[in-house]
């Protein structure tokens, strides 16, 4: 056994072990991540079982994770600021309309109306105008979107990612952190805009199948390399054999041309 396949032994089996940490790494995260999905199923399955409260009760701080979902209740008017939420999907690609209003006791809420399909091959519709005057909306709480600042900065009433702090910044109007999405409005919205669908509670996502995969992945980079390993001896030992039978014959042969008695 050489020092050089000793070298390369000792490289292909710190490479495979290289690969085996972020293999199991990367299984550890999706099933952290089917964790969370279970949770977070679990807490709107909670929230959505208990009743409306007003929502100063609840979007009195800023909004997490455990708050969202929550159903609450507000009255007030629109004030008429209105934006187009692409890129959005709820069975089909829209868009979501996101009014500001100004609630019974004077904060602004940023409040979700509803979805708007896209005809297929057509852009998406003009979001339509709030209801006048005083509005009544139960909805779901919802904590502000994460992504880059392109995505949450208002362009000409158009954004991507819904966060209340960079809305209120391009209005610079103060406005209530997270935003409600609407299930019931009264007076009643426009009949093209669809409430925004709880989460699928059956759904936990591809994460356990994901971290299986990852899983056999450890497996046969183990395997692979034990298996190149021995090969590699097989081989090694076959060029042995091969090596000694034709030292072996050429001695048998150099034995047999020999003059006799010599």
């Amino acid at each position: 056994m050489t020092s050089k396949m000793l070298i390369r032994w000792g490289s292909l089996v710190v490479l495979v072990l290289v690969l085996v940490a972020v293999f199991i790494r990367l299984g550890e995260w999706q099933l952290d991540r089917l964790e969370e999905r279970r949770a977070m199923n679990a807490l709107v399955e909670l929230h959505a079982q208990q009743d409306p409260v007003p929502y100063e009760q609840v979007m009195n701080r800023i909004m997490t994770d455990e708050d969202q979902w929550q159903p609450v209740t507000i009255t007030g008017t629109y004030t008429g600021e209105t934006f187009h939420v692409g890129y959005r999907n709820q069975g089909a690609t829209g868009s979501e309309v996101l009014s500001v209003m100004e609630a019974h006791d004077g904060r602004h809420v940023l409040v979700d109306r509803g979805f708007i399909p896209r005809p297929a091959g057509a852009p998406d519709p003009d979001p339509p105008e709030a209801p006048p005057g005083e509005v009544t909306v139960t909805g779901y709480v919802q904590r502000d979107e994460r992504g880059r600042d392109s995505a949450i900065t208002p362009h000409e009433f158009h954004i991507r990612l819904i966060d209340s702090e960079a809305i209120s910044q391009w209005l610079g109007r103060d406005l209530v952190n997270g935003y409600v999405t609407v299930t019931e409005s009264s007076p009643a919205d426009d009949p093209m805009l669809e409430p925004i669908a709880l989460p699928e509670l059956d759904d936990e996502g591809p994460h356990e199948s994901y971290a299986w995969q990852w899983f056999a992945f450890t497996l046969i980079a183990v395997v692979g390399v034990v298996v190149l390993i021995r090969a590699d001896i097989r081989d090694r030992r076959k060029a042995q054999r091969r090596k000694e039978q034709r030292e072996a014959r050429a001695e048998a042969e150099a034995e047999a041309g020999a003059p006799v008695g010599s």
